[in-house]
Parts: C-alpha cells; structure tokens; sequence
C-alpha cells in the first residue's frame, strides 16, 4: 500500500527538503540564517535596562565578556555566504540573459534588493509610527524611566539597519566583484584585505576620515571570500590557516595595536572595531570564516541527514524576520519587567547565568509573535525573473545610482533614528542629518530604483 504525499502547508518545507539537490551548498545555507540568529542571541545577551531607564550593554558594564565577541562576531560569515548566494545567482543569469544585454543589471539588482528593502521597510513604517505617537503623546519629552527609555529606543532599534545598508552595497557591486574574481582568483580577495589594511594604516596615523573606506573595503573582501569558497579554493588546509593567521592577527592588533577588545561597537569607546570596520575585525572575520571552512566537510555531511536539513530549511525563512524585529522584542519585554518591578540581576552573576535561559525563553515567544505578523513582507523575488526590453543602458546606470541613495539613506537611519517630529540632528559623515532628510534620502533612492527597473509594455510596431 503506498501513500499519497501530504499537501498540507505544514509539509511545504519538507517538499523543500525532498526536492533538494544533492550537490547543494547546505553548509552555506545553514552559515546563512545561522549568522543572523546568533546575532539575535547575542544582542538578547547583551542588551540590558539600568534602573535609571538607560539602556546598557553588559560588555560595557562587565569589560571581561568582551571576548565573547570573537565568536559571536558573525556578520562576516554573513557577507561571505552573501559572495556564493551572489555567484550562483550571477550563474543563473548568465544562463538565461547574455552578459551585456541592456536593462540586465537592474533586474538583477531590484531582485536582490526587494528582499532587503520590503521587510525594512515595513520595519521602518512602523517604528517611525511609534516615534509619531510617541511624540504627540508627550512620551519623549517625558522625564524619568519611561521618556528616557523612549528617546534612547527610537534611536537604538534602528541602528541594526546598519547591516541593511551595506549588504544592499554588495548586492549591487556583485557582478563587479565577481568580475574582478574572474580575472584575478584569490589576489581580489588579497587586494582589498590590503587596501582596508592601509586605508587603517593612514586612519590612525594621518586623516581619521579616511577610516570610512573601510565600510566597503572590509566587507566587500568578505563577501569577495563567498567566489573563492564556490570555486572550492578555501580547502581546509586554507582554513586552518586562515585560522590561526586572522586570530593571529587580531590578537596582535588588540594587545599592541590602537584596537579595543571587543569585535563590537560599545558605548563611550574612543575607537570602534565596527564603525568604520578595522583591520582588527578584518583578522577576526578571516579567522571565524576560516573555523567555517575547516568545519565545512563535516557539516556537508551532517546536513546530509534529512533532520537536520529540515532545520535549516524551517529555520531559513524567518531569519532576517527575526533579525529585524529582535530588539523590538527585546525593548517590549524589558519595558515590561520593568513596568512589573523585576529587578535584573548584576552582569555576569550566577543569578544573570542562570535566568538568562528564562529570558531568552520570553524573548523567543515575544519575537516569534512579531515574526508571524510581519513575515509576509519577508516575500520577493530571489533574483532577476525578467530582464525589461530597453533599447540602452540607461535604466541599469540609473539603478546604479540607486544603489548609491539607498545605501546612504538606509546608513543615515540607522545612525539618526526614527523620531521625525522630534527630528533632532545627528553628525553623518560630513554634515549633521536629521531623521526627515535620512528617510527622504531612503525614499528617493527607492523611489529611483523602482522607476529604472520597471517593466515596460513592448512597444508596437507599424
């Protein structure tokens, strides 16, 4: 007697797993959504309300967890993951659309960017949303706990956007960088580790300003790691050695260099490894990609087993859901303990060990109700399906240029907040930016990506 396979939606990611071929990357899929839920972790670890309202980090209240870092520093392998997801999207363009061909390069840049841009954007609408009613309701201007902890938030959750703003950079810079891996292997990798090495070199001895390069040239050489991993060049011999060269390295940078000890931006801190990026986190990214090359044969196998496949497979849609809307989750339950009058144990006590699992348990199902409302805007095209008819190549040169805005806007956000009534200034690079001029700069550039790529009716003859 043979049974009918389930059409249930429940069974939709096993009907995945089943159709899954058996030469697929699973180690790069799982390092993908991996990343961005040890993110969550770590913010949910380190992210603290002080009884005064402030919102704190435990690696700046206790200084001896800021080792944790050098592990959970992961967004490198988020950018190297991005550099294979790119190569075999680039691959499959190839196959369907003649490089060259006008209006090519749009499509496959607003097919990578709407699966960034719609979940942020729903994200931002409603944040900006609740600056609105937290401004008229007199909330931010409130003295004590409560307007406090408002003020702080409508500039603290947004800040992850951060990471939005530069993976939108690699994807439209990746059919350059994928170029540029054609015609020089692994010396394009080299050569933007060495640039980002120099541009440090000039930061800390000459012009400080300089040290923004690095926003591209530090991820883009992760990302540019993602083409040498799909050609099968970082074996696992490669990867011990970029182990220990990368940890190497950053232990040296930190004990003797300029650079703090933690791998992530901290309050009060003269110099950031993350903002711009330096050669420091540039050693510890080589290193943790590494440990995921050396791991690499061992978890193609592992994830070889239909189980644990269909983790990854379940887990993989709700990723960059959960990743926007953590601190959400985060800031509510916080706010909500304090409201009940639990008080937070010292860092790094036994009793914060202990309840840390508790909290999480909390966090998981406060977050998981966000997910499930705001996963449908998580939905788009996972790369170009149509190349538009167009005579030149004026619309890929003008969704270039939307690249361009949409990267500054979304950096802009990220560092200014949301509070648009209040719309106080923040310094951005050269100039202060308050959060109305950051989002019009973000909607321009949408704006300018969706009329250069849109699809136009063929014109007719005669």
């Amino acid at each position: 007697m043979t049974t009918r396979p389930s059409k249930a939606p429940g069974d939709r990611a096993a009907q995945i797993v089943d159709a899954t071929p058996a030469d697929r990357d699973r180690w790069a899929d799982a390092l993908r959504a991996g990343s961005l839920l040890v993110v969550v972790l770590g913010h949910w670890l380190m992210v603290g309300l002080s009884a005064e309202g402030q919102i704190t980090n435990a690696l700046t209240v206790v200084p001896s967890l800021q080792p944790l870092t050098w592990v959970l520093q992961v967004m490198p392998l988020f950018f190297l993951v991005g550099g294979v997801a790119h190569s075999y999207a680039l691959d499959s363009l190839d196959r369907r659309v003649p490089p060259g061909t006008p209006g090519r390069y749009g499509a496959f840049f607003r097919g990578r960017a709407v699966r960034l841009l719609r979940p942020s954007l729903a994200f931002l609408a409603v944040w900006v949303g609740v600056g609105v009613v937290a401004h008229l309701s007199g909330l931010t201007g409130r003295p004590g706990v409560v307007g406090r902890f408002a003020r702080d938030a409508l500039v603290a959750v947004p800040q992850l956007l951060w990471f939005v703003g530069i993976y939108v950079g690699a994807c439209a810079l990746a059919p350059l960088m994928r170029a540029f891996h054609h015609h020089w292997g692994p010396y394009a990798a080299g050569l933007l580790v060495g640039s980002a090495l120099l541009v440090d070199a000039v930061r800390f001895t000459a012009v400080e300003f300089v040290g923004n390069l690095n926003f591209a040239l530090v991820w883009l050489a992760f990302h540019q790691l993602g083409f040498l991993w799909r050609d099968g060049r970082l074996t696992p011999r490669v990867g011990w050695l970029m182990v220990a060269g990368g940890y190497g390295s950053m232990a040296l940078a930190i004990t003797v260099g300029p650079y703090p000890t933690s791998m992530v931006g901290l309050p009060g801190e003269a110099v950031s490894n993350m903002a711009p990026p330096t050669a420091a986190l540039l050693a510890q990214g080589v290193g943790i990609c590494g440990l995921a090359v050396v791991a690499r044969p061992l978890m193609t196998r592992v994830l070889q087993r239909r189980r644990a496949w269909l983790a990854v497979v379940r887990a993989a849609p709700f990723a960059m859901t959960a990743f926007l809307w953590h601190l959400t989750g985060l800031m509510l339950v916080l706010l909500t303990l304090w409201w009940l009058g639990v008080d937070q144990p010292p860092v790094a006590s036994w009793a914060w060990w202990l309840t840390r699992p508790l909290l999480f348990a909390g966090l998981g199902v406060v977050t998981g109700v966000l997910v499930g409302v705001f996963l449908r805007w998580d939905r788009g095209p996972r790369t170009a399906a149509t190349v538009p008819a167009v005579r030149n190549h004026l619309p890929d040169a003008a969704a270039a240029l939307s690249a361009l805005v949409i990267f500054f806007g979304i950096l802009m956000v990220s560092i200014v907040g949301v509070d648009v009534l209040g719309n106080r200034p923040v310094f951005f690079l050269v100039a202060n930016v308050t959060p109305v001029v950051a989002l019009g700069v973000l909607g321009a550039g949408v704006a300018l990506l969706l009329a250069a790529t849109r699809q136009r009716p063929p014109r007719r003859s005669g």
